[in-house]
């Protein structure tokens, strides 16, 4: 029993506390929307459904938000929900991972699979939810501070947008950093959420010019998606989940790490040890 013991020990401190990460080609992530288009058009079914859901939950926000008038919560929920995404997406990243290895794909079949992931997902949510909580609650300062609802100064409406908008890119740099890979690494690996989150930040942080050309990709995407009254999300959502998925096995090694005794990642993908 003592020596049992001592073997899972040695495993254990045999994980590193963080996956090291690749070097990227400035434009690699225009190889990922890539295949995320083509993951997308061999499971549309899934990917419609996901989109059509997304549509419909930010024309739910949007309305609530009209409904209080507070237009500074709108701009901020919706930039929220967008980064909030991942935590929404973890289905997607195992439909990827199911076609890379021609399983059947099902959002049945997938979220049922991915229910034993619940415990790091909560975390993670968790840590996403309390960043969310304080960057709509400073749209809303910003909005107290400079209303616009009154104001025909155009000044003033630069002011409250510029402001605005740099309070939320400080929040969305921040929450990129820690969802870039988090969860696909969770879904590909048996690790933790602090292991995930710590992984991702400091890939984004090696990284930093391909990662800021995937966040420009990413804020197009949402660009599409409000231009189009939300319509463009059925499309965009699912594409940029499913390039996340490959962005992800193209960035961090996680060969490392042990993996799930169960579900779609137990098995190697192909040209994986």
């Amino acid at each position: 029993m003592v020596e049992k013991h001592g073997d899972d020990t040695d495993k254990a401190a045999a994980v590193p506390f963080v996956a090291p990460c690749r070097q990227l080609a400035p434009f690699a992530p225009v190889g990922w929307l890539r295949l995320g288009w083509a993951d997308m058009r061999r499971a549309w079914p899934e990917s419609i459904t996901y989109g059509v859901l997304m549509c419909l939950l930010s024309w739910l926000i949007s309305l609530l938000a009209y409904q209080m008038g507070n237009y500074g919560l709108l701009l901020g929920v919706l930039s929220g929900f967008v980064f909030l995404g991942p935590v929404l997406a973890i289905g997607l990243y195992s439909i990827s991972a199911a076609l890379e290895r021609q399983q059947k794909t099902s959002l049945r079949r997938t979220l049922r699979a991915e229910k034993r992931h619940i415990g790091n997902v909560m975390i993670f949510a968790l840590i996403l939810l309390v960043l969310f909580l304080v960057w709509a609650r400073a749209a809303s300062m910003v909005h107290i501070f400079f209303p616009i609802e009154f104001q025909q100064n155009w000044r003033a409406i630069v002011t409250f947008l510029g402001i605005g908008s740099a309070v939320g890119a400080v929040f969305a740099g921040i929450t990129f950093m820690i969802s870039a890979f988090s969860l696909p690494m969770i879904v590909h690996r048996d690790v933790d959420a602090v292991t995930a989150v710590v992984s991702s930040i400091n890939a984004v942080l090696r990284n930093k010019l391909a990662m800021l050309v995937w966040s420009l990709l990413i804020l197009l995407a949402v660009v599409v998606g409000f231009a189009t009254a939300m319509l463009g999300f059925v499309i965009t959502l699912p594409v940029i989940g499913f390039a996340t998925w490959h962005g992800y096995l193209e960035t961090i090694d996680a060969s490392e790490f042990p993996r799930h005794k169960e579900g779609v990642t137990s098995t190697a993908r192909p040209g994986e040890d």
